[in-house]
């Protein structure tokens, strides 16, 4: 291969002439690794004593001194991305040795917005971490002929037109471990609650390929909730991809965190990624899971308001990282991302930045691929792989109830079922305000207990009926009494749905209480003494059959017999309740 058809050129800066041996020696390995024939031209400099720089294109091996010391610099720069500095310093002194690479660098054009545009990198990767001169760091977003668009993690101040910027060949990543629980991080995993360092245990990287369909198992063990209309018919199993959506300010935030809070005691670890919220928020949620003592098996990874695009966009997948790293040692892992309509709009941001070419809503045509690899994530893995998994709970947020709009769709396309969460509901008092009709969950009984799939028995199809009817009775003042009747019964079983924050039921509590309504019960209660009768029938089968409770939580099935009890022990119950 001629390399005047590649424009190489090749020279060798060192302070005195190489031999001829040394010569061949450059030759051959320019020929190997370029695959042209090219003699080097000798440069005569003092900056490279004890050594030599060969200089191939924009590829620079500076094989001196300075060159073996700046080797070492990034490494230990490298180590020091979070955590105790000091043993991860020593451990990269300790096992360094001089490579023979390229240190391929560029130039920064110009930068502003969180963008940085870089020229001299040809070879640079989607991705790639590169390190701007100040030390700062940043990503590839962006690949073209002459140049490339980087994303500047950091004080955008200390990047200037003119610096050098060098190339790591390494993907962006974030320390995990065991010492992250309890804590609140940001996207780079840096603590950010005042509390001591955080000593990882090891290193992932925040973008990974999803699980194989070989490397997965079906999803059929519950994820419990806590809320009754939630679990009764939408149920939740680990691994599963579950939306929460609905317009703002009905009720999403706290669905994610009931169940969350529901977790304790069951050796799940809980990730909570806050995208584009107040700071102020966010600390305000983490003295509530302390307060619930959620805390300890919680981790806050928070990307504020605040905070640059560029780091609201590696947030989730940074929030994913940490929760690879429990599931694939085994553990069973829950993880929130509020919201996902904000990390849109961040890399939105980004890619008009980057003057990338504008679709429908201004998005960026790849929009889905940024959804799309980052809950395939979510998995239960097989047994041969640790059989843990990561069960994720995605939220959007819609305008004006629109799920017909770019990003709810493509994100209700790639879960297993969504939440739908409405406004009038949520007015009208019905809390959670999950619409029976719009919700969904498509791996249904499978994940679902059998004690709550028989006493949920036809809940599902008689809302569905009441709410029909109750369109219609809107225009008809005169109804018959069996008319009044399922509607009186329909009002019922939607007051019973309605639950208080914070209030998750257990899974046998769930069972007992579709066992009373479904068997009608409930009908000669008040609309207004739902609640209290709720709490005192509860009392009541605690004191009276606690076997029978305690059964259904261990074994997760309803006998007839236990189904009896439940029912005669609220019969019992009635006759003593004042309303």
């Amino acid at each position: 291969m001629n390399s005047d058809n590649l424009g190489l050129r090749a020279y060798i800066y060192s302070d005195s002439p190489p031999t001829e041996q040394q010569l061949k020696r450059f030759t051959a390995f320019i020929e190997g690794k370029y695959g042209v024939s090219l003699i080097p031209e000798w440069v005569e400099s003092d900056k490279y004593k004890g050594g030599f720089s060969l200089v191939v294109g924009q590829d620079v091996y500076d094989w001196s001194e300075r060159g073996r010391l700046k080797q070492l610099k990034r490494k230990i720069k490298a180590a020091s991305t979070g955590g105790e500095i000091i043993p991860l310093i020593r451990k990269a002194v300790e096992e360094f040795s001089p490579e023979i690479i390229a240190d391929e660098h560029g130039k920064v054009l110009e930068v502003g917005d969180g963008i940085a545009v870089c020229s001299g990198m040809s070879a640079a990767a989607y991705g790639e971490i590169i390190v701007f001169q100040s030390g700062v760091r940043g990503m590839v977003q962006d690949l073209r002929e002459d140049t490339v668009g980087c994303i500047v993690f950091g004080d955008l101040e200390s990047v200037a037109a003119g610096d050098t910027v060098y190339r790591t060949g390494r993907t962006a990543g974030i320390p995990v471990g065991e010492g992250f629980l309890g804590r609140v991080v940001d996207a780079l995993g840096s603590p950010i609650d005042g509390g001591p360092p955080i000593t990882p245990e090891g290193f992932r990287p925040i973008e990974s390929p999803a699980p194989g369909i070989v490397d997965r198992q079906p999803v059929n063990k519950p994820m419990e909730t806590g809320l009754l209309v939630v679990d009764s018919m939408f149920p939740i199993g680990r691994g599963q991809r579950e939306l929460i959506i609905g317009d703002r300010q009905t009720g999403k935030t706290a669905v994610a965190i009931d169940t969350l809070i529901n977790q304790k005691g069951k050796d799940v670890i809980c990730i909570y990624v806050a995208i584009g919220q107040k700071t102020s928020s966010v600390a305000r949620l983490y003295e509530t899971l302390k307060q619930k003592g959620a805390a300890d098996y919680t981790i806050i990874v928070s990307a504020s308001a605040g905070e640059p695009a560029s780091i609201q966009y590696i947030a989730p997948y940074a929030g994913a990282a940490l929760g690879e790293y429990f599931m694939y040692s085994g553990r069973d892992v829950l993880i929130i991302y509020d919201d996902l309509t904000k990390h849109a709009v961040a890399y939105r941001t980004l890619s008009l930045l980057l003057e990338r070419a504008p679709g429908r809503e201004a998005y960026p045509g790849d929009v889905f691929y940024l959804h799309s690899r980052l809950l395939e994530r979510a998995a239960r893995l097989s047994d041969e792989l640790g059989g843990g998994s990561m069960t994720a709970l995605p939220i959007v947020e819609t305008q004006a109830g629109d799920v017909s709009a770019y990003i709810p769709t493509n994100i209700i396309s790639i879960t297993d079922g969504q939440l739908f969460l409405e406004s009038e509901l949520f007015f009208e008092g019905q809390r959670p305000a999950v619409n029976v009709g719009l919700s969904v969950s498509r791996v249904g009984g499978a994940a679902q207990t059998k004690a709550l799939k028989k006493a949920s028995g036809a809940l599902r199809l008689d809302l569905a009926q009441y709410r029909e009817m109750e369109v219609f009775s809107q225009f008809s003042s005169d109804l018959d009494e069996a008319t009044k009747q399922r509607l009186k019964y329909g009002q019922g079983l939607m007051t019973l749905m309605r639950q208080a924050q914070y209030s998750p039921y257990s899974q046998a509590e769930e069972t007992a209480l579709l066992v009373i309504a479904l068997n009608k019960l409930m009908l000669g209660i008040p609309q207004g003494k739902t609640a209290k009768f709720v709490k005192g029938v509860l009392s009541y089968l605690y004191e009276h059959i606690p076997d029978v409770i305690e059964n259904i939580q261990a074994s997760k099935t309803l006998t007839s017999d236990d189904h009896n009890a439940i029912i005669h022990a609220a019969k019992e119950f009635l006759e003593v309740f004042d309303g």
